[in-house]
């Protein structure tokens, strides 16, 4: 669906997608990555489990939310991939935490 228009050069990291292992620019946002590597989607809502994927890509909509490190409810269209991270798709609700 999306592919990256450039070649990827410079620095990279390692992170784990839905247990999948891939190496992506260190540059990346969560979100670019999720779709660059054929992610359709980023969560499900809570009520029907319809399927939200990346929208806005500056931090308004919330379409993008993931499980980063465990931890739900993270934007990831605002955040840059680390080396490590482990990324998970967000099924229905979460708890807010604070």
């Amino acid at each position: 669906m999306f592919k990256r228009r450039y070649d990827v050069k410079g620095p990279t990291v390692t992170v784990t997608i839905e247990d999948k292992e891939i190496t992506v620019p260190a540059s990346e946002t969560v979100a670019a990555a999720l779709l660059a590597e054929g992610f359709a989607y980023t969560r499900t809502t809570p009520v029907s489990g319809a399927l939200r994927t990346p929208y806005c890509l500056m931090g308004t909509c919330f379409d993008c939310l993931v499980e980063i490190d465990g931890i739900p409810n993270q934007q990831a269209c605002q955040t840059r991939v680390r080396d490590g991270m482990r990324i998970k798709i967000q099924k229905g609700a979460r708890d807010i935490e604070s």
